[in-house]
């Protein structure tokens, strides 16, 4: 018998960044002498880190130390209210935040392999991390950047209309978005806001031409292979999607599977429900295989080899 039905305590801790804020942060630590991996959870804009609490637990209780955190300005690493800190971008979540969670997964387990395992906008961070180059698998799911024109076709004008109409003008009123008075999630700070709003097409435009080419130098260090899992009626996550992000990691062996609900006995999926825990059996289970082993789950998959 695993440990993953037995349970495993979390201990809560505080990320430090280069820049210098605190995160909140929990480490899920296994019973072995030696995990036999550690990895970081990178989660979706504006979601909690607490909606991952129960994969990771899975994940410890099959002897792999895991990581948990919340972005600045979302959850427990919210400080204060948001129209104070408008600045804060998903460029920092990356450059900044998921750095601070790899360094601390390197620095905690030098000796184990590190993984990550992101959702959505948690794959873009990834390839702004300098310390990805540690990373040997990453799990990605539904992991897009919120080009518009990429939603699923059927959804695309409702969801043009919300998050590029809706979103950027009650930003420019409260000074921030409040997506928690409205149902979705947690509340976003302006300038993360405006990014998923005002997206364009290629990375290199939304921030090179404002940070400059370094903003996207660490795409080239990300080294470890990708898994990026698409699920079909996922309105955000569609193939051209995941594949226009999938196009920044040359440097990676990059796998983009496709799973149906069908395919689990389920109706819907979609975006969200990959990490309900009614999933520990099937996807969970495939999550788990990839990263124990590098087993690649889907109905069907392309396998792209390292560009340089």
């Amino acid at each position: 018998m695993d440990r993953a039905s037995q349970g495993v305590d979390p201990h809560p801790l505080l990320l430090r960044t280069v820049d210098g804020l605190a995160l909140a942060a929990h480490h899920w630590p296994v019973a072995l002498d030696r995990p036999r991996a550690v990895v970081v959870v990178n989660p979706a804009t504006a979601v909690k880190a607490a909606y991952y609490h129960r994969f990771a637990r899975f994940l410890a209780g099959h002897g792999m130390a895991v990581l948990t955190y919340d972005y600045r300005g979302i959850g427990d690493s919210r400080h204060g209210k948001l129209r104070h800190h408008r600045g804060i971008s998903k460029l920092d979540w990356g450059r900044f935040d998921c750095d601070a969670a790899l360094a601390w997964a390197r620095e905690n387990y030098p000796d184990v392999p590190l993984h990550v395992v992101a959702h959505s906008i948690g794959g873009l961070l990834v390839g702004l991390a300098r310390n990805n180059r540690h990373i040997a698998r990453c799990l990605t799911v539904g992991s897009q950047y919120a080009y518009w024109p990429d939603y699923a076709k059927g959804q695309r004008l409702v969801m043009w209309l919300r998050w590029h109409l809706l979103m950027p003008l009650l930003t420019l009123l409260l000074g921030y978005f409040p997506a928690r008075r409205l149902g979705w999630h947690e509340d976003l700070p302006a300038a993360a806001a405006y990014e998923w709003a005002f997206r364009p097409a290629r990375l290199e435009k939304a921030y090179g031409s404002r940070y400059g080419a370094g903003a996207l130098a660490h795409f080239d260090t990300m080294a470890g292979d990708i898994l990026a899992l698409g699920i079909s009626d996922d309105p955000f996550g569609t193939p051209a999607a995941i594949r226009r992000l999938l196009d920044y990691f040359r440097r990676s062996r990059r796998i983009q599977a496709s799973i149906t609900p069908a395919s689990v006995g389920e109706e819907k999926i979609g975006h969200f429900a990959f990490f309900h825990e009614r999933f520990r059996p099937t996807l969970w289970e495939d999550a788990r295989q990839w990263l124990a082993r590098g087993c690649i789950p889907g109905e069907d998959y392309e396998t792209r080899p390292p560009d340089i």
